[in-house]
C-alpha cells in the first residue's frame, strides 16, 4: 500500500498546477478536474514524470434536468474522464464540457493509444476532438445520421419497428 500512496503522492505533486480540484475517493484513487485548456499539459506532466499508462478515456453524458434534482448544473454537460494507471493505482483526469462547448484537443501526439478512445468520444458522445486525424465512423454505420449521439441520454433509438420481428 505504500507504494502505491507514494505513486499517487507524485501524481499529486505534478498535477496540483492544473487542478481546480484534487480528491481521494479512496486509498488508491485519485481524481483531479481540470480545465480543458490545461488538459495537454497535465497529460504531457504525468508521461514526462513516467507515471502510468493511459488505461481508458470515457465520456459521462449528464443532461441538464438534473440540476432540477439538486445537482448545481445549469446546462447539459459531458464529463470526459482520462484514466491513468500504475499498478493499483488510477488517477482519473476530469474535464466537464458544456454540450455547446464540446471541444478538447486530442492527447494522442502525447499518448498514442489515445486516438481510439477519442474516436469513439466523438462518435458516441459528439465531443469535437481537435487534431484527431482519423476521420469516418469506428462503430457505427456509414449511413449513420449526423448529429445522433447514441451514448448520450437523450438518445432513445429510431422507434422503427424491426423488419420480421413477430407482430411487426
Amino acid at each position: 500500500m505504500a507504494s502505491t500512496i507514494g505513486s499517487l503522492g507524485a501524481a499529486e505533486a505534478v498535477l496540483k498546477p492544473f487542478a481546480t480540484t484534487i480528491t481521494r475517493p479512496q486509498p488508491e484513487r485519485l481524481e483531479v478536474n481540470i480545465h480543458p485548456d490545461n488538459l495537454l499539459a497535465a497529460v504531457r506532466a504525468l508521461v514526462d514524470e513516467s507515471w502510468g499508462y493511459l488505461s481508458a478515456i470515457v465520456g459521462l453524458d449528464r443532461p441538464a434536468q438534473l440540476a432540477a434534482e439538486g445537482m448545481s448544473q445549469p446546462e447539459s454537460a459531458i464529463d470526459v474522464l482520462y484514466l491513468f494507471c500504475s499498478g493499483a493505482a488510477v488517477v482519473t483526469l476530469r474535464i466537464t464540457l458544456s454540450y455547446s462547448q464540446a471541444v478538447i484537443p486530442t492527447i494522442s501526439g502525447i499518448a498514442p493509444t489515445a486516438m481510439l478512445y477519442e474516436w469513439e468520444l466523438r462518435e458516441m458522445f459528439g465531443v469535437e476532438v481537435v487534431g484527431l486525424r482519423v476521420t469516418g465512423h469506428l462503430i457505427l454505420a456509414d449511413d449513420w445520421p449526423a448529429g445522433v449521439y447514441p451514448l448520450r441520454k437523450s438518445f432513445t433509438g429510431f422507434n422503427q419497428p424491426i423488419v420480421g420481428a413477430e407482430g411487426a
